[in-house]
């Protein structure tokens, strides 16, 4: 099970040191050698004591990004973080191989209009779609065209409760999976049940942009690289769920099948 896991820290090189590091009311903040941002959505949860026992800053990028496998899930939200650090840089990914297609590097490209959802709602239509995680206007984008299930840890009316996975995701067409789920140790469990056929896309700001993730049947990438260092600061600190898109830009990466 922590096979992903590993796989993601492995890539790290030894010679990138942490310089400052955040825990928000909604983000989550690693920067690190040569002015590089990493975030990722701070999961509450602080029921088992943290693994990490160095300082974090002044240490090795790839040694806090083993805090990625704690249970202590503000732990976690660092670890997670720290492997963005690394991966969701702009000029890395430009230098991605022919195996993936990278849409949102362009200077003029729309942050507003880059949405998964809405990328893929072509693909989806007709077909059994199932979203992990409550997304904003899943409902309006989605159900005209599929039949849709939305599993949620916390359900909203409509939702099914996130242990309907082992019932539903063998199921389904396409898969749509939150960041999050990096964090909380539900992804190598939901990667298991979906069919082979599936197309995974993993959302959100907490998903590292790294082909990595292929080998584990993750077929698009849907995440966020941080450009403004100051900005990403800010709005870390004032705990702005929202406002953090407007410190980088939303990338999305796609395995050539």
């Amino acid at each position: 099970m922590w096979e992903i896991y590993d796989a993601l820290i492995a890539e790290i090189p030894e010679n990138l040191f942490v310089e400052e590091f955040m825990v928000g009311s909604a983000w989550s903040l690693v920067r690190s050698t040569g002015n590089k941002v990493g975030l990722a959505l701070t999961v509450k949860g602080r029921c088992q004591n943290p693994i990490y026992r160095g300082n974090i800053i002044g240490d090795r990028l790839k040694d806090v990004a083993k805090c990625v496998k704690s249970w202590n899930f503000t732990e976690a939200s660092i670890g997670v973080a720290a492997i963005n650090c690394f991966y969701n840089d702009l000029v890395k990914i430009a230098a991605f191989d022919s195996r993936s297609i990278i849409q949102g590097l362009d200077e003029n490209s729309d942050n507003d209009k880059q949405d998964a959802f809405n990328a893929l709602a072509s693909s989806a239509a007709g077909k059994n779609v199932a979203v992990v995680g409550r997304f904003p206007h899943l409902e309006k984008k989605l159900s005209p065209i599929c039949c849709l299930s939305v599993l949620e840890r916390n359900p909203e009316h409509g939702d099914y409760p996130d242990s309907a996975c082992e019932f539903i995701i063998a199921e389904q067409d396409m898969v749509f999976i939150t960041g999050m789920t990096l964090t909380n140790k539900t992804l190598p469990r939901l990667l298991q049940l979906v069919k082979p056929s599936t197309r995974v896309i993993m959302v959100g700001p907490s998903v590292p942009l790294s082909p990595v993730l292929y080998r584990y049947g993750v077929t698009d990438l849907d995440g966020f690289c941080a450009t403004d260092t100051q900005k990403a600061d800010i709005f870390v600190r004032r705990g702005d769920k929202t406002g953090i898109f407007q410190c980088g830009k939303k990338i999305t990466v796609s395995k050539v099948i």
